[in-house]
């Protein structure tokens, strides 16, 4: 089997994949449904051995919501005019809460603007109204007609604005109280340099009679069809709601909720979210106890909601507290591992993740000792190409004497150019008598395609690198190069790498071979800089590997013990 037609394949089934993912984003089946969902309404379950009672669904609080007239606006139920406000101040992001309810209306990242060119434009998270919009709620309902406090409550706060100042951590207080003695007190926590928001309700009874009720969070988020684009690779990135139920993670497509309505899974571990290429938004409840989710859209707005299954009761004097850990921020792997080691997940490598996530890794490893991404890309190339090294020495010693035999080769196709079947049995024979494997060049290019998958998932998804500078002109690794050098210099170096390979005996395998530089350029030139980094750097890597095994295969061949009775 000749190598060069092997790597051509290579380059057409790289195409098919990239044609299948797309297709898969665009047309491809949805997540299947849990086998015991129900649409009945959510009858919540006795809690210590309290009897029985209903919790109604959340959503006849505030009915159906109403789609927004254009895509370019959403519904403002926490954030009618003239409502309170309190807005909070810490090194990462600006939030602003409503005291409707206490909901979460407003998030601003401080360190990640939308373009490097544009640092004053700031990524938003949460807004009240337009393509970002995006709200947290939060709230108890009641059993049996008793007080609770929903996210259409009003809340009180003792000041309008908290800053963290010099400060490890901010608490901020919302205060909510019926005329029967039950009075909810809201609190979000925000700790200097991360994007955990720490969530707690505490339900105090200074009633005669019990309290019985549950917590619930809910996510809405801007939702429409996304316009995908060959020159944005961002586009390529799945946005919309994410759910994990404890075994694994599932992104829920917006056709299939709108034809197939509601999903509903019950977890004991489990959480639920909203991504975007580099950022997410999630609530994640405390393990061991059961909360049921349910994620819908409905117009231009999609809901994901977590409820406590189980009613606690508190006695009259007494109080309990409901807590909830949110984030919302960049996908930064190390913060949500904090949290829980499941909410990585939203960091979509792929079904490559079990290469991706070690890869992930080690460039965070050798960062930490560079403090330069680009040049992290280079090191751990290195690293791969060592690892591999033995294993591509002998492929490469193959495909050196293989260069050898090409004299050999083209005299014995000129002999039997009439007859394809001698000519094979020929060849056959020489690569016998020479031990040469002809196959054995696909070793590389075999190594190296899950590597650079892997690698441009890591690229892509990974927000460590997200606008993150190499040198020079390069100035965003996660975007491409804005002048096209280095897929210029990818293509010289393809160029190269072709003369120490031995050229394919077949004219129209030669023509392909020699265009195929100029094609990978062209399909690299629209890649992000760090994979095609990663690629020059292993394509020099491979040239000076292969230039030193044709120079100790030369020398052997010119040595008496090393040469070769000639044909």
């Amino acid at each position: 089997m000749d190598n060069q037609r092997l790597l051509i394949w290579a380059f057409v089934l790289l195409m098919g994949w990239m044609t299948w993912q797309t297709w898969q984003q665009d047309y491809g089946p949805g997540p299947g449904r849990p086998a015991a969902e129900s649409t009945d309404e959510f009858v919540a379950e006795p809690d210590g051995g309290s009897s029985e009672a209903d919790l109604p669904e959340i959503t006849e609080v505030v009915g159906e919501d109403v789609p927004p007239a254009a895509a370019a606006s959403a519904p403002e139920a926490s954030a009618a005019p003239g409502v309170p406000t309190i807005r909070v101040d810490t090194d990462v992001f600006e939030i602003e809460i409503s005291t409707v309810g206490g909901t979460l209306q407003g998030a601003t990242l401080r360190n990640y603007p939308l373009a490097k060119d544009r640092p004053d434009e700031l990524v938003r998270l949460l807004d009240t109204g337009g393509t970002d919009f995006g709200l947290v709620e939060s709230g108890l309902r009641a059993a049996g007609g008793a007080a609770e406090a929903t996210h259409l409550a009003t809340f009180s706060a003792p000041r309008s604005t908290y800053d963290l100042g010099g400060a490890d951590e901010i608490v901020v207080p919302l205060s909510w109280s019926d005329a029967g003695g039950v009075s909810v007190e809201k609190r979000y926590r925000f700790v200097r340099g991360s994007y955990r928001i720490d969530l707690e309700q505490v339900v105090r009874n200074g009633s005669d009679t019990e309290w019985q009720g549950a917590e619930y969070v809910r996510i809405k988020r801007h939702s429409a069809e996304i316009e995908r684009s060959m020159f944005d690779v961002e586009s390529y990135s799945f946005k919309g709601p994410i759910v994990y139920d404890g075994e694994g993670s599932e992104k829920l497509d917006r056709d299939d909720l709108l034809d197939d309505g509601p999903y509903e899974y019950g977890a004991q571990r489990g959480w639920l979210g909203s991504i975007q290429h580099h950022f997410v938004r999630a609530a994640v409840p405390p393990a061991g106890v059961d909360y049921r989710y349910s994620v819908r859209v409905s117009g231009d707005v999609a809901t994901s909601t977590l409820m406590r299954r189980s009613i606690v009761s508190v006695a009259p004097g007494g109080s309990e507290t409901f807590a909830t850990t949110l984030f919302i921020g960049p996908k930064l792997q190390d913060q949500m591992d904090d949290i829980d080691d499941s909410l990585k997940l939203t960091v979509d490598y792929g079904w490559l993740t079990i290469i991706s996530q070690p890869l992930f890794w080690l460039l965070s490893l050798v960062y930490g000792w560079v403090a330069n991404w680009g040049v992290a890309i280079i090191f751990v190339t290195f690293l791969i190409k060592l690892a591999f090294y033995k294993l591509t020495e002998s492929s490469g010693r193959s495909m050196a004497r293989m260069r050898q035999l090409q004299p050999r080769m083209k005299a014995l196709q000129d002999r039997y150019k009439d007859d394809r079947q001698a000519l094979s049995q020929a060849m056959m024979d020489l690569y016998k008598r020479e031990k040469v494997n002809p196959a054995a060049g696909c070793l590389p290019i075999l190594i190296q395609m899950p590597f650079f998958l892997a690698f441009y998932w890591v690229l892509l998804e990974s927000v460590e690198m997200r606008q993150a500078p190499f040198a020079l002109w390069i100035t965003d690794l996660s975007t491409r190069d804005p002048y096209f050098i280095l897929p210029l210099i990818m293509g010289a170096a393809m160029l190269v790498q072709q003369k120490l390979n031995p050229a394919p005996t077949d004219p129209v395998q030669a023509k392909v071979m020699q265009i195929m530089p100029v094609v990978f350029t062209v399909f690299f030139a629209f890649f992000p800089s760090g994979l095609v980094l990663y690629w020059v750097t292993n394509t020099v890597l491979s040239i000076a590997q292969q230039w030193k095994i044709n120079k100790v295969v030369e020398a052997q061949a010119r040595s008496p013990k090393g040469g070769k009775k000639q044909e």
